[in-house]
């Protein structure tokens, strides 16, 4: 029996940071009190009406199951409303609160218009709203006069009753008496009981009716915690603030009828119109049904969508297989035509049949607009579209509208892993585009459909696992080492809950044995998951057959046009994130931009433009000798997908020959395949050229590609079909039956599996419930094969032109990073370690973006810092259409001076780009401005028409502005100025002359990017120059400093705590060149260094010795050969390499033995890809790393001594590893031992030593 009551004023987790109520948890407890309904009434938005009400059906689909009632959601808003207009921005200003509840479905269109409007036109620090379109959009809505913040209660506060009467009627006009009610609440405040005693009145008055409400932000009393924290990570304040925004106490709770009445008692009537309203309101939304833009049919298709579409697909068959079909003999060629035909047939029966041949048809028509773009003068200018991408490229359909390049009946892809005819669902085609021009699809699509059915897709940033600990010890006021070791205590992986980081030993440890870590992860898990703030999906789109706001809540997103590349003034987003738009039959599609398309088209144009050739990488061989030899050697910057440091090894130890081959390295290269030890048992099969292990004889020719690998999404849909029977639509439900583990699915799908084997193929059912096995082992793994396709292509097509073209390539490459300097210096380093020279800017040579210069490549003027692209194109135009500048006063007239203006010139005067002017900087610098007056003025003369722009002699001071005889500035600041104003070093390296000591110490890219050298926590020592530095003073009043710290390749953040910080203060200052020795730590947030020691580094001179540092016994521990390895061991570990648990250290000496657990290791390939001098000596690349082969003979102590003895002679800064071949382990040794790898004589000792054919090298 449900009670007669119903909370109708209730804040969820969707009012960012102040409501903790989880949807479910919130409507399980309504339940559990016996109510029948519950509204949600969040602040200003309707983001949890769908959440809410799919739960709400779930939970009552479960309770009819068990005879108990269910539960409705009733749809609201608590909204804001603008005392006189919402387009009123005026400081101060109050904000009246106002609860509306939809009544009915013209109610919820209603309301979604009010909440849309409210945010994009009357968002003034909140989405308000107007008593102008309360009278517009009244109907179907009951409205509450809300807590004591609304307009009614907030004018009786200030004692102005006439108010508070005027007002009443006003909303009485609005919504009609039967629609507009007085809200009560009491949560102990005083206001509330002068606010309710005042409200009766006016109701007796009036006539109108009264509710009683509480004002609920968490499910139960005990949660009012972690709402607190909540409040405080909203207003970066903590919990011990005194003046802090805070509830006055813990009963904002969702409370049963019985505490409701206790609050009320003379207010039954009160309480049971509450649920009067309750049964009022019923919104039902239909999920599942198609909501598709109209698109225009050709008059002779008569409406017929899928005639036009089957139209198109045959009209291109002659240009897909054209070319195919003249090279076979007839009767291949006539096989061909009906493998083609009958794939389409099928394919065009079931888009008929789903009736989504309208989808096709829109995918179609904005990708054709991109291939066949062209400029303002007609000239062609194709948008940059990507080969496919997901599972769309299954589909033959799509190759042949072009909506994606690669062929499935080739590649051998199945339809049904995209369209499934017996799982209903819209068809995903998602698209990358150049990211620089992806706007103008979009803007294409607004154009074509109207800006008012477009609009981008919210998403919500949520408190996951290691941030909620970080914002739940801030907010709680714990210190932040604490703080900080707890949350690295979580384990960095995908999914993690802090349930499931509580099973290690290390973060269960200090939960039990601290209570102030107990508190602090308790309050986390309560705020866990909760959304934290809302933005704009990367990608998404919809697209509606009418105006999207009379469907969707809607609202404004301005930051949106930087990120989309939009040219509308201002983009809408919906309020519901793309699941929930898409169950809702909404036309949601993926336009993502892809950088790499950039670089690719870019990279052409520079290979035009530089050597004449035309480049179609649509038709380059899939196989070519120059790309299989740079990927076999390791060489991938700046490869699609393949140059991470994981990746690049899988790479090597694969050896790629063709195209084909990169497929299944994207789909290896992910955690699942790589912890299963797929990766290693594909390789041992390509190696062996046999499949690894035969599950069934039928499968072999479904694994054979893999060689045994259940690698493929699409290999377990294939053998459900040929050994069990299913049809390929019920194999793909079996696939993600698998993939999501759904227990009961599995349970049945596995009977019919066993069934089908036996019966068609006569497996005996022990043996296919094997294979059933297997493939739900796997199914969690694979992955789709026809993304793998499309990407595996796009990997190529970049190493294709980075193998032919390098310089063009890295051009293009370093112009797609140009707004990140790290970026840009690591590929400029690359370059210049490629023997490609990097020029510098130039006014008089470069061009926006970086360019190709004689094989050499030219810095674009458009990424010298602080001058703008309007600005670069002046200079670009002025130079070509009248030839290079002579001089500064030559520049300062003919660039359209409104363009310019003093920052510009001396930061391109600072950077050496006016150097060409034939001047020194010094003296530039010394005349720009007057050159810049004499400039502007003549421009402006002549756009007066006074003078003829060099018709006049007595403005021929402006061509012969006399130059200051200076010196040019030191060295040092010349190199200052360039590293800050474009990134990188021109004239030189401040660090030129400490490479000696540099060659000692850690090359700081080691510790940088996805896959750093070292692990955290280990001691590492690095040298560099200072370019940032920030001295800060602790609470205590102590003194730290947080320093920005580069090499020749990498910089790295560098904390120096006060403990540390007086034994080296003297050193700390920008441009300071030192060496650290610290402890390494990274987190999701990034590395840094934790510096324990700063010394000096003195030019020409190695690095000077660290002070001995303590252990954790206080006992002193230096570089020796009696703990090298044992360091190594304990903090060196590398991705992919084995830990080195076969170590260990008695007696005071190193000594090797194998270790019972020890991994066998797989065989490298060693120094494939590098030659040798004419004494046979390696040839080490300066990125590289050695690894040293150890026979088992040769390990004990003797040699380890004798090897540490070597390494530490020839130090430097290439990594190093030993393989240790009786212990089977491969372990990176301590950055103290690296070496320099140029040096030959290292090799000559250690062959002496070890034995030839024990040095082998990898390029990194």
């Amino acid at each position: 029996m449900s009670v007669d009551f119903t909370h109708l004023h209730v804040h969820t987790q969707y009012s960012l940071l102040d409501g903790a109520s989880k949807p479910k948890e919130l409507l399980q407890r309504a339940m559990e009190l016996d109510m029948d309904s519950i509204a949600v009434t969040d602040h200003g938005n309707m983001y949890g009406v769908i959440d809410m009400y799919k739960t709400a059906r779930s939970l009552s689909k479960e309770a009819a199951k068990e005879g108990r009632p269910g539960i409705k959601v009733i749809f609201g808003c608590e909204c804001y409303v603008a005392p006189e207009s919402r387009f009123d921005r005026i400081d101060k200003q109050p904000r009246y609160h106002l609860i509306l509840l939809a009544e009915n479905n013209e109610g919820y269109q209603n309301l979604a218009h009010l909440v849309s409007l409210g945010f994009i036109e009357g968002f003034y620090r909140k989405p308000r709203i107007d008593k102008a379109i309360l009278r517009q959009y009244s109907k179907g809505i009951i409205a509450l006069s809300a807590c004591i913040q609304g307009e009614i209660p907030h004018l009786i506060l200030q004692r102005n009753l006439e108010g508070a009467e005027r007002a009443l009627q006003e909303y009485i006009e609005i919504f009609g008496k039967n629609n507009f009610f007085l809200e009560m609440q009491n949560h102990d405040l005083p206001e509330e009981q002068t606010v309710n005693l005042e409200l009766r009145r006016l109701a007796k008055q009036y006539g109108v009716g009264l509710v009683v409400t509480n004002d609920i932000h968490y499910v139960r009393k005990e949660d009012a915690s972690a709402q607190d924290v909540l409040l405080c990570i909203q207003t970066n304040k903590t919990v011990n603030d005194p003046d802090r925004m805070k509830f006055n106490n813990d009963g904002y709770y969702c409370k049963s009828y019985e505490e409701m009445l206790a609050l009320f008692p003379s207010e039954e009537e009160a309480l049971h119109n509450t649920h009067l309203i309750a049964e009022r309101c019923n919104v039902d939304f239909t999920f599942g049904q198609l909501l598709l833009p109209q698109f225009p049919i050709p008059a002779q298709y008569h409406e017929d969508a899928d005639a036009y579409v089957r139209a198109l697909c045959e009209a291109e068959i002659p240009g897909r297989y054209g070319k195919e079909l003249d090279s076979l003999a007839a009767e291949a060629q006539t096989q061909k035509r009906e493998t083609i035909q009958k794939r389409l047939d099928y394919e065009l029966g079931i888009i008929k049949t789903m009736g989504y041949a309208a989808y096709f048809l829109i995918v179609w028509d904005f990708i054709h607009y991109c291939r066949s773009h062209t400029d303002a003068q007609g000239t062609p200018d194709p948008i940059p579209v990507g080969p496919g991408r997901g599972s769309a490229a299954g589909s033959i359909v799509a190759y042949l509208l072009h909506i994606t390049n690669i062929d499935p009946l080739k590649f051998d892809l199945l339809f049904e892993r995209f369209l499934n005819p017996e799982r209903v669902s819209m068809p995903d085609i998602d698209t990358d585009f150049c990211y620089r021009r992806r706007g103008e699809v979009l803007d294409y699509v607004i154009r074509k459909y109207g800006a008012d059915h477009v609009s981008l897709i919210i998403t919500f940033g949520t408190l996951q696992a290691r941030a909620a600990v970080r914002d739940a010890g801030r907010a709680l006021g714990i210190s932040l080492p604490k703080t900080d070791r707890v949350a690295k205590a979580v384990p960095r992986e995908l999914g993690i809950t802090l349930d499931k980081a509580l099973q290690s030993k290390e973060l269960r440890a200090m939960y039990e044995d601290d209570p102030e870590v107990k508190k602090l992860i308790d309050i986390a898990k309560s705020v866990e998951g909760l959304p934290r703030n809302s933005g704009t999906h990367a990608a998404g789109v919809v697209i509606a057959p009418c105006p999207l706001i009379d469907l969707v809540p809607l609202q404004l997103d301005e930051a949106a046009d930087a990120e989309t590349g939009i040219s509308q003034e201002r983009m809408i987003t919906t309020q519901f994130d793309k699941n929930q738009v898409e169950e809702l039959g909404l036309l949601k599609m993926d336009f993502l931009g892809l950088r790499t398309l950039t670089v690719m088209a870019d990279a052409v144009k520079f290979i035009k433009e530089s050597t004449g050739e035309t480049v179609d990488l649509d038709t380059i061989p899939l196989e070519d000798e120059a790309v299989s030899k740079m990927l076999c050697a390791g060489d991938t910057q700046g490869v699609f997908q393949l140059e991470s440091a994981g990746m690049t090894r899988l790479v090597e130890r694969l050896a790629p020959q063709n195209m084909q081959d990169l497929v299944p390295l994207v789909a290896l290269y992910r955690p699942g395949p790589l912890d299963a030890g797929m990766a290693d048992n594909f390789i041992e099969g390509r190696r062996q050229h046999h499949s690894v292990t035969s599950i069934h004889p039928l499968l072999n020719s479904i694994l054979a590609d893999t060689y045994g690998v259940v690698l493929y999404q699409e290999q377990v849909m294939q053998t459900a079909s040929i050994l069990a029977g299913f049809t390929l639509g019920e194999a793909d439900i079996l696939r993600r039956a698998m993939g999501k583990k759904k227990v009961k699915d599995l349970i049945a799908m596995k009977s019919r599996f066993v069934e089908g084997a036996q019966r068609l193929n006569d497996v005996p059912p022990e043996k296919s419930e094997e294979i059933f096995e297997i493939l739900l082992k796997f199914a969690g793994y694979g992955f789709n094969k026809s993304h793998s396709v499309a990407y595996g292509l796009v990997a190529y097509q970049t190493a294709y032109l980075k193998a032919h073209w390098p310089a063009e390539f890295f051009a293009a490459l370093i112009t797609s990073v140009i707004g990140d300097p790290d970026k840009m210096s690591w590929y400029i380093t690359v370059c210049r370690e490629r023997g490609i020279r990097v020029l510098p800017p130039d006014v008089n040579a470069s061009e926006t973006g970086f360019s190709v210069e004689q094989g050499a490549i030219r810095f674009g003027l458009i990424g010298i810092k602080s001058v703008g692209e309007g600005a670069v194109q002046e200079i670009v135009q002025a130079r070509k259409k009248e030839g290079p500048f002579k001089d500064i006063g030559d520049f300062c007239r003919r660039v359209n001076y409104h363009m310019l203006n003093r920052r510009l010139l001396e930061n391109l005067i600072k950077c050496g780009a006016m150097d060409s002017l034939g001047a020194k900087r010094s003296q530039l610098l010394a005349v720009y401005e007057n050159a810049l007056e004499v400039g502007v003025r003549q421009q402006k003369d002549y756009d007066s028409g006074q003078i003829g722009l060099f018709g006049d002699d007595s403005f021929a001071e402006v061509n012969t502005i006399a130059l200051p005889q200076l010196e040019e500035m030191n060295r040092s600041l010349l190199l200052k100025n360039e590293k800050e104003l474009i990134g990188f070093y021109v004239t030189g390296h401040p660090l030129d002359g400490y490479r000696e000591a540099l060659k000692s110490l850690t090359p700081m890219y080691t510790l940088t990017g996805e896959n750093p050298a070292v692990r955290d926590g280990a001691f590492v020592t690095v040298g560099g120059i200072i370019s940032l530095c920030d001295i800060k003073v602790t609470k205590k009043g102590d003194s730290m400093a947080v320093l920005l710290l580069e090499d020749f390749g990498a910089k790295l953040e560098v904390v120096v705590f006060p403990q540390a910080y007086g034994g080296c203060a003297g050193l700390l200052a920008e441009d300071r060149i030192i060496a650290v020795e610290g402890r390494y730590n990274v987190d999701e947030r990034g590395a840094k260094i934790i510096a324990s020691q700063i010394v000096p580094l003195e030019e020409g001179q190695p690095a000077p010795a660290f002070s001995p540092r303590k252990n954790g016994n206080g006992v002193f521990r230096r570089g020796t050969a009696t703990n090298w390895m044992q360091e190594t061991q304990a903090t060196y570990v590398a991705e992919g390499d084995t830990p080195d648990a076969a170590l260990n250290i008695a007696s005071g000496a190193a000594s090797i033995s194998a270790s019972a657990s020890a991994t066998a290791l797989n065989e490298s390939k060693g120094a494939a890809g590098h030659g040798t001098d004419s004494e046979g000596h390696v040839q080490v690349p300066i990125r590289a790393e050695i690894e040293l082969i150890i026979a088992p003979e040769k390990e004990n102590e003797t040699i380890t001594n004798q090897l540490v003895a070597i390494l530490q002679k020839h130090r430097g800064s290439t990594m190093v590893f030993l393989k240790l071949m009786g212990a089977r382990r491969r372990i990176r040794l301590d950055p103290r031992y690296y070496v320099d790898g140029q040096d030959t004589s290292l090799q000559d000792e250690l062959a002496e030593l070890l034995g030839p054919g024990t040095f082998r090298v990898r390029e990194i």
